[in-house]
């Protein structure tokens, strides 16, 4: 085990103010992808956004057959998207999603036109008479217009024209929070996945377009432009379905993992090539670290990709967008503060860790995004550790705290797509860790991870579900636990007091019923409740007395 490094001299150097704000930067910059629905009063549009309404309950997403052409002097893209569906229940009526300035010009079923109304960023398309339940249709959806601009890519989503440092075109997107709908219509809900996907870009022939999954065509259809198609076999994300477009090189390896080879693609703006071989490497060692505490990695006919991208980076589902510089840490700085964060790239283990917990298993509504981000940042706990040692990782953890800010609980509000408090990130890792040291048996912690994975494998979730997976395999109830990290903003305190060769103990700023044990420094576990208990001991053993570091909690000694 190697010895905890401390942190780096650049950051002890910056003074007191300055490094305040800069930890409060990072916070707020890694505490979502884009900023979501942060408004105190809704709308219509939020609900029709956020809920699953009638016009689209009656329906399930079998594929999307996405095809664009993007303008990079007019910063538009026209293109069509061909969306499969199930009948699940007679409707006639459906909802699709494409944001303003978008513009939905012709919708077509089975050869003929049809009528559509908008209402803001909603389309109701109107079918002659109602679908018949269990038959297997598909909507042809032409559009077009000038996307809305990410100016801050990924915090503030839509589509990136730029240019790479040699001036020539780069383009993508970045979705996640704002929706998929900002530039293509569909279905724009978290629960509802299309079984598969395709996506074909047609491009100047002097660029490169990446996608999702396995590159299916490559073809000129007409002079001086090249149509990349793309193909996805796997259930994915809207947000997670997104183009890179430049002059990229690419080369490839193939892991040999828990299900089998696994071809790994890597592809980087021309002029990076060197530098990308040499940090890309952590790319396999990312999937070998989390297949160990997660299980196989869960699209393996999709392939694993890592994208230079315009952006600093983002989970898109085999094909993680990396704009992380080529440098370990997140952007060069640990968050943690402990030094650990500087062993590797944040953003190739963070964005890699989605794979499984954001993209294998997704929360149907945004409220429960911590499912995707608590799991998520303790992947990297889970990696230091994996290479560097048990208690390396439980440093990185425990620096993590710093973070946590308190200001709202975890868990939004459902049905009007509102994401809880940034703290899902950290507080949502710690609540893990603490979850791990009361299971304390890390065999046992390890398999409900695993069997996470595979019990809810390519299926969309609630966090009610999560609770309830973990609480049958570890053998515990965690209910009030899980109600006092997600659903309040207070970090439960433990009271001690020593009387008489005795320890009193009980919990306080806490839910009504907390009874969550915890283990003190010495090895002892304490069993509190909101009223005090007490314990003989002897003198000797309750000097200098505390709880154990690994527990996210307050200790006050009375």
């Amino acid at each position: 085990m190697k010895k905890v490094l401390p942190m780096p001299i650049s950051s002890r150097l910056i003074p007191y103010p300055l490094m305040l704000f800069t930890c409060i930067l990072f916070v707020i910059q890694t505490s979502c992808a884009q900023p979501l629905n942060k408004k105190e009063e809704y709308s219509n549009q939020d609900s029709l956004r956020g809920s699953i309404t009638r016009e689209r309950a009656w329906w399930d997403v079998v594929s999307y057959d996405i095809a664009i052409t993007p303008d990079f002097t007019n910063r538009s893209i026209e293109g069509k998207n061909d969306i499969q569906f199930k009948v699940t229940a007679p409707g006639d009526v459906m909802q699709i999603d494409l944001q303003h300035p978008m513009d939905i010009t012709k919708v077509t079923w089975r050869g003929k036109g049809l009528s559509m109304t908008r209402n803001g960023n909603v389309y109701h398309i109107t079918f002659p008479s109602a679908m018949k339940p269990g038959s297997i249709e598909k909507v042809t959806i032409e559009y077009k217009g000038k996307p809305r601009i990410a100016n801050n890519p990924p915090w503030d989503g839509g589509w990136i024209f730029t240019k790479d440092k040699l001036g020539r075109p780069w383009m993508s997107v970045a979705c996640q929070g704002l929706g998929a709908s900002v530039w293509y219509p569909c279905k724009d809900h978290q629960s509802d996945e299309p079984d598969s996907a395709s996506i074909s870009i047609e491009v100047p022939d002097t660029l490169v377009a990446v996608a999702n999954g396995q590159l299916a065509e490559q073809k000129s259809y007409r002079p001086g432009m090249t149509t990349y198609k793309w193909t996805v076999r796997n259930p994915i994300n809207n947000y997670n379905i997104i183009p890179y477009i430049g002059k990229y090189i690419n080369w490839t390896e193939t892991y040999q993992g828990e299900k089998g080879p696994l071809a790994c693609s890597y592809w980087v703006l021309d002029y990076n090539e060197s530098k990308a071989r040499k940090q890309f490497s952590q790319g396999i060692q990312t999937l070998k670290a989390l297949e160990y505490w997660f299980g196989p990695y869960p699209f393996y006919e999709d392939g694993y990709k890592l994208v230079e991208s315009p952006h600093l980076g983002m989970e898109h589902q085999s094909a993680v967008a990396y704009g992380n510089g080529y440098i370990n840490g997140y952007k060069g700085q640990d968050l943690s503060g402990t030094g650990w964060g500087l062993k590797w790239d944040y953003i190739i283990v963070h964005e890699s860790g989605h794979e499984w917990f954001g993209n294998n298993i997704t929360t149907k509504d945004i409220a429960d995004m911590w499912v995707h981000e608590g799991f998520t940042d303790y992947s990297e706990t889970l990696f230091t550790e994996y290479y560097y040692g048990k208690e390396a990782g439980a440093t990185y953890i425990q620096g993590l705290r710093k973070n946590i800010l308190n200001d709202k609980p975890i868990i939004g509000k459902y049905g009007i797509n509102q994401e809880g408090s940034g703290d899902m990130y950290y507080k949502g890792a710690n609540l893990v860790h603490t979850i791990r040291q009361i299971i304390n048996d890390d065999n046992q912690f390890r398999s409900i991870l695993r069997g996470l994975n595979k019990e809810f494998y390519h299926q969309t979730v609630t966090t009610k579900q999560v609770e309830n997976y973990i609480n049958k395999q570890s053998g515990k109830d965690f209910s009030k636990t899980f109600d006092q990290y997600l659903r309040t903003t207070q970090v439960p305190t433990l009271e001690l007091k020593i009387d008489d060769s005795s320890l009193k103990y009980k919990w306080s700023h806490c839910i009504s019923g907390f009874n969550m044990p915890v283990k003190l420094s010495n090895g002892l576990w304490l069993y509190p409740t909101t009223e005090w208990r007490k314990l003989k001991t002897e003198e000797e053993l309750t000097k200098g007395l505390s709880a154990d570091k690994n527990f996210y909690i307050s200790v006050k000694r009375l």
